[in-house]
């Protein structure tokens, strides 16, 4: 296989010349937005369907679940597109340019309860608006998340990039959680409450993603002018690119690794407001406390972690930050009303190992990238971030569905719209609730830390696949 001149360069681009800080702070702040309205969907859907709107924790549970059958057709397809995309701006811009705008519109209808509506109509209502609101966090957040490894290929720069990332990601999350605080306190009225909710967090999202675009526009730029001095290879088919994917060993570990995480993490955000009403016996208004607890150490260990990745690899980092995420569950179902303290050192232990969960595996994915490129001579960054964006929602969906399922077959208590006091609990669903915030993440995290003892890419590895690039570009391999 021949190269030229200007493959060479378009390769190294992303090497040679370093991220500033204001290109890594505005890439980070591609995050705000589907941080902020993600986390307010992670910690409050299942609240808000079953206290608020008053449908059944089972219905409720399944809401997000129908959404996810259509984005298993979607996120592939927009991944695809993307990476197919051509204009003067680029591949990727164009599609969060022109879905901001939609995205925090439908994420806001999202949290309305029409009038006049049913319990079954309420379904089919929060059924079509999550549907369309999931289409354009797909549109903004997967061309987002696929732009890493064209603004560096730098195996430690990448990872400094997703602490950027992540920092704004998780510091919505807390941003998020203040304004929720704050609401709350505020104002009596549950439905009003995420009425303005939603619509603060949906102007945020919007603005944040336009700092984005215009932050990283002239890098993006850059690359796509590099790229296109070069004459792409023929393309493949779609079926045959998804079979790539997924014959990509590596990848099939960085999948794994990631949904079993990010399935730990929503089954334990969307359980946990129940936990501290109804099994700590605290107010409603104090779950954004506990909640702020667990994000604020996940912010502040993002980048120590980020550090000893550099150090001690990518593995090492996810090991110790899974276990004393799994001792942390493991010491929520034994704890007790009076044990407020304990409560909130096994939410800051819990924090440690979410901001591993969040930087590792996307830390691992442009390393796939390149050892596909290698292998097929193709750079297919939508395909790969399409499935790690589908694997989220996925996980986020199945979380809600398994808890929603757990709550109703133990006999949960809806509460009545418009009704100010929540019913009281059964022993039943306290013991449903104890099973969600324990057992079941401590499953999903011990298959994860197995999955990871074996993933292959090394650093090591990793610079050998830089090199054999490298010399194929430049015509030294055949």
């Amino acid at each position: 296989m021949s190269g030229s001149a200007s493959d060479g360069n378009y390769q190294d681009f992303g090497k040679s010349k370093k991220l500033n800080f204001t290109t890594k702070l505005a890439y980070g702040a591609g995050d705000l937005g589907p941080a902020i309205t993600g986390n307010i969907s992670i910690f409050f859907t299942l609240v808000f369907l079953t206290n608020v709107a008053g449908i059944s924790a089972g219905l409720a549970g399944s809401v997000l679940l129908i959404g996810k059958i259509w984005d298993a057709v979607n996120d592939p397809i927009v991944g695809v597109l993307t990476d197919k995309t051509k204009s003067r701006w680029g591949r990727r811009l164009p599609w969060m340019f022109y879905g901001a705008v939609p995205f925090g519109i439908f994420f806001f209808l999202l949290w309305i309860v029409p009038p006049n509506l049913k319990a079954g109509g309420l379904f089919w209502y929060y059924v079509a608006i999550g549907t369309i609101s999931q289409v354009f966090y797909t549109v903004v957040n997967l061309p987002y998340t696929a732009m890493t490894p064209e603004l560096t290929q730098d195996y430690d720069e990448r990872t400094q990039l997703n602490s950027f990332r992540f920092a704004f990601s998780i510091g919505g999350s807390i941003l998020s959680l203040i304004l929720a605080k704050v609401i709350f306190d505020s104002i009596a009225n549950r439905q009003q409450q995420y009425v303005v909710l939603a619509g603060i967090c949906g102007v945020i999202a919007v603005l944040s993603l336009y700092w984005c675009i215009w932050g990283i526009r002239d890098r993006i730029l850059a690359f796509e002018a590099k790229r296109s001095q070069v004459e792409e290879p023929e393309s493949i088919p779609v079926p045959e690119q998804l079979k790539i994917a997924f014959s990509n060993r590596p990848f099939l570990f960085v999948i794994g690794i990631y949904l079993f995480s990010w399935l730990a993490v929503q089954v334990t955000a969307s359980i946990i407001p129940y936990y501290v009403v109804n099994c700590m016996q605290l107010k409603e208004s104090d779950v954004p406390t506990v909640l702020i607890c667990v994000q604020g150490t996940a912010l502040l260990m993002l980048f120590v972690w980020s550090n000893l990745s550099q150090r001690m690899g990518k593995k090492i980092v996810y090991f110790m930050g899974m276990i004393l995420w799994i001792i942390a569950q493991i010491g929520l179902f034994f704890l007790q009303p009076n044990q407020m303290v304990l409560m909130y050192v096994m939410a800051v232990m819990a924090g440690c190992g979410v901001s591993v969960a969040y930087l590792v595996p996307w830390s691992m994915i442009p390393d796939v990238i390149e050892l596909d490129e290698l292998q097929t001579g193709q750079r297919r960054e939508g395909i790969f971030y399409g499935f790690m964006v589908l694997l989220q929602k996925f996980g986020l969906a199945l979380g809600l569905f398994l808890v929603g399922i757990a709550l109703e077959t133990s006999g949960f208590r809806e509460a009545i719209p418009g009704q100010t006091e929540l019913p009281v609990q059964p022993e039943s669903a306290l013991m449903a609730i104890r099973m969600a915030i324990a057992p079941l993440p401590t499953i999903c995290l011990i298959i994860g830390l197995f999955l990871n003892y074996f993933y292959p890419i090394t650093r090591e590895m990793h610079a050998e696949i830089l090199l054999k690039l490298k010399q194929r570009r430049e015509g030294v391999m055949e």
